[in-house]
């Protein structure tokens, strides 16, 4: 980690959920900079490199081609592709699965009506499919992969050996969005510093938080590729995280803890004496009951009738005034 690092103080992580799978990340304070060179990094990966499963093949009774159409189906077979992209699949097994659908039940079909082999979740069941008339009939068998980025059907189209079935590309990601944004931030006189922050939304098959830890360990797995042998160069300009962790929670522990403060005005004062004690630089109930009968008879404004009111307040409080 950089050396400013032991001015500023190791960056702190903050999380806020805004909804289901849906987490904004803030990370700060940053040097100068470092806002886009992580914000820019993280997304790209994230976009781009996490695993993830969805179907990449499908198998109509009766159907040979995208372009036809199921006869009692509301939907062409293109629409119905459409709606099948919309599912949240998740998958435990790196090996190829079959999920199969069939149906002649009048109206709306959803993916609940999908049956799935134990290896395979779908995390959307109110997912609309089709919809089918009266007497109309549906079967079909969905080939499930799990993989990484995109690929286009044709890419696959010479490897495939089943002439029936219709390939889809496949786009594994399990993100739905990611964006970050950077602000300014400030430590003590330092007011050029980054503050990032990163929006993850996932489709539920993996967490943000997941997600967010697979993209830096895939991004540090490729950087460590240019010091295998974990030289340090010019290691006066490098801090070590863990001394900097220990030197903050030093500090932590040497800081006097901070006083409470009530102000008097709770206690239902006169204004005469209200006003003799703010001005004898008494502004809490803790810095009076501090004080003792002298000290508070010597302050401007202040008699024996304030100085019964004062004790007759702390009394109802369980306090006292100090004792000489």
């Amino acid at each position: 980690m950089h050396i400013i690092q032991e001015e500023i103080g190791i960056p702190k992580i903050k999380t806020e959920n805004v909804g289901k799978n849906h987490v904004i990340f803030t990370i700060e304070p940053l040097p100068t900079g470092y806002g886009v060179t992580l914000g820019n990094a993280l997304r790209r990966v994230l976009l781009s490199s996490l695993p993830g499963a969805c179907i990449t093949g499908i198998k109509i009774e009766g159907i040979s081609h995208e372009y036809s159409t199921v006869k009692g189906m509301k939907e062409s077979v293109l629409d119905l592709i459409l709606n099948l992209k919309q599912l949240d699949i998740k998958k435990t097994t790196k090996d190829q699965s079959t999920i199969t659908l069939e149906t002649s039940k009048n109206g709306k079909v959803t993916a609940k009506d999908i049956k799935c082999p134990s290896e395979v979740e779908i995390l959307n069941p109110d997912q609309y499919i089709a919809t089918l008339e009266k007497g109309a009939n549906l079967k079909m068998e969905m080939r499930i992969e799990k993989g990484v980025g995109y690929i286009p059907a044709n890419i696959r189209q010479k490897k495939e050996k089943d002439p029936n079935i219709i390939l889809l590309d496949a786009l594994y990601t399990p993100i739905k969005k990611v964006r970050f944004d950077i602000e300014a931030t400030r430590v003590g006189q330092m007011t050029d510093l980054d503050k990032l922050i990163l929006e993850v939304h996932t489709k539920g098959t993996t967490s943000p938080e997941d997600a967010v830890k697979f993209a830096s360990n895939l991004i540090n797995s490729y950087f460590n590729l240019f010091n295998i042998e974990n030289i340090m160069v010019e290691e006066e300009y490098m801090s070590d995280i863990k001394s900097i962790i220990e030197k903050e929670k030093e500090e932590e522990a040497n800081k006097p803890a901070q006083e409470s403060y009530t102000p008097i005005e709770i206690l239902g004062f006169s204004p005469r004496t209200l006003n003799a004690l703010i001005n004898g630089g008494i502004g809490s109930i803790e810095q009076l009951s501090k004080c003792t009968e002298s000290k508070l008879t010597n302050l401007r404004g202040f008699g024996k009738k304030a100085l019964t009111e004062v004790k007759s307040a702390l009394d109802k409080k369980g306090l006292s005034l100090a004792e000489e």
